[in-house]
Formats: structure tokens, sequence, C-alpha cells
């Protein structure tokens, strides 16, 4: 087994959140600067490789109602660029209210608004991945 990693692909920045090696726990990670794509891949494959990162979970912005929107190409095309240069899978996680619940923990934490808005991005990035990973456990366990 070999930890996950959970992006939260926004346009401005990637939230980067990673898996323990048992893919039990999502821990934030980082947030990586958006400037163009080979310079994204770059940090991103730079990270994987460093922390031996088996595969992506990449959040997928759904709409509310579950339809695809304008970000969801964006996202979609960012993954097969990617795929390009990595051979790790990607699989899509859908990341509907990750970045409120995010909010909502680090109001919790009296987190404050500098801080929120220097870390949103990755535990975001937390909460798309430990969905996941949730979810690999239950199929584990035979549901």
């Amino acid at each position: 087994m070999a930890p996950l990693a959970g992006l939260d692909l926004g346009t401005k920045t990637i939230g980067v959140a990673v898996s323990d090696l048992m893919q039990t726990v999502a821990t934030p990670l980082e947030t990586i600067k958006r400037t163009k794509f080979t310079k994204d891949a770059e940090a991103l494959l730079a990270l994987t490789d460093k922390r031996q990162i088996g595969g992506l979970v990449l959040g997928l912005p759904l709409n509310m109602d579950g339809s695809d929107g304008p970000r969801v190409q964006s996202t979609q095309a960012f993954a097969r660029n990617l795929s390009r240069l990595t051979a790790l899978p990607i699989v899509y996680w859908d990341e509907r209210l990750s970045t409120v619940a995010a909010e909502r923990a680090l109001l919790e934490a009296d987190t404050s608004r500098k801080r929120r808005g220097e870390v949103i991005d990755h535990v975001a990035a937390g909460f798309i991945l430990q969905g996941a990973l949730d979810r690999i456990h239950h199929i584990r366990q035979g549901f």
C-alpha cells in the first residue's frame, strides 16, 4: 500500500492532502499557488515523488444538482494533461460542500480569518481525500 494524495483544484491554488500508508486518515499538507500548467504539474509530481504517492484523488466540482459545470471541464482537462506526465492513477471524487465543511471546521477551531484564507484549500483537499478513503475502506470491508 502507498499513500494517496487528494487535490482541491482551484483557479488560483491547488490544495493538497495526503493519506497515511494504510490509507485510513487524510492530512492536509499544503497549498500550491497556480501559475501555468507546466509549473503546477512539476510541483505536484515533485510532491508525489517525495511522498511516494500511489494515486491521486482529484476533487470534481459538480453543481449542487449533480450536473457538470464549466469547472468540471477544466478539472477533467487538468487530469488529462497530468495523466500524460505520470503513470499514477487519477480518480475523481465529488467535492460538493468540501470547502463549506473545511470552513466550518476552521471556524469551530477558532481559526483567524487570515489563517483560514491560507489553509482552506488544503483543508478542503483533506475532506475530499477522507471521503474517498472512507469509501475505499467501506468497499474493502465488504459493505
